[in-house]
């Protein structure tokens, strides 16, 4: 895509602003959604919508998302949403997509969460080239209360095929083996 960071770096800021837009929503009214599209001056069209809601009891989501495209056959997307217990839970995610004309892909997401039982969280992505080939990969961590932990990273690619690699350990950093279904 031609200009992509600078394409990217629009998108971001959009995203932004949208997820500040809903934050404010929230606060304000304890619950809202506002969405919306018009054409940008890449010679596409850029959407964005979001929502936000608050419970009797003080739960809280927040959710958001920008699309753009540039009239050449390229989009990019970036999402991202957070949400909150009474308990006081709460974990946020956030992804951002390209694909273009050429057929490339490229994908990024991550998310996490901690309440009072843990905490996890996981990040990765991939990319699709235009021949085909596909690589990615995904990083995850989750620890229990009892501070016991567990690391996994898992990759992908069109001439190796899967692999994944999970390592467990006790609360004082000892390896331990990992627990079943």
């Amino acid at each position: 895509m031609t200009g992509t960071s600078s394409f990217s770096r629009k998108l971001l800021l959009a995203s932004a602003i949208a997820m500040g837009l809903v934050t404010m929503v929230q606060v304000a009214e304890a619950g809202g959604r506002a969405h919306g599209a018009r054409p940008n001056a890449a010679g596409g069209v850029t959407a964005a919508g979001g929502a936000a809601h608050q419970g009797p009891n003080g739960g809280k989501v927040a959710r958001g998302r920008v699309v753009a495209t540039d009239g050449n056959g390229n989009a990019a997307t970036v999402s991202g949403g957070a949400f909150q217990t009474p308990s006081g839970a709460k974990g946020a995610r956030a992804g951002a997509t390209t694909v273009n004309a050429d057929g490339t892909v490229k994908h990024e997401s991550g998310g996490a969460v901690t309440g009072p039982n843990g905490s996890a969280s996981s990040q990765g992505g991939f990319t699709r080239n235009a021949d085909g080939t596909v690589s990615g990969g995904r990083t995850s961590n989750a620890t229990g209360a009892n501070g016991n932990s567990a690391q996994s990273t898992s990759t992908y690619d069109s001439t190796n095929g899967y692999s994944r690699n999970t390592t467990c350990s006790d609360a004082a950093g000892n390896t331990i083996a990992c627990p079943s279904r």
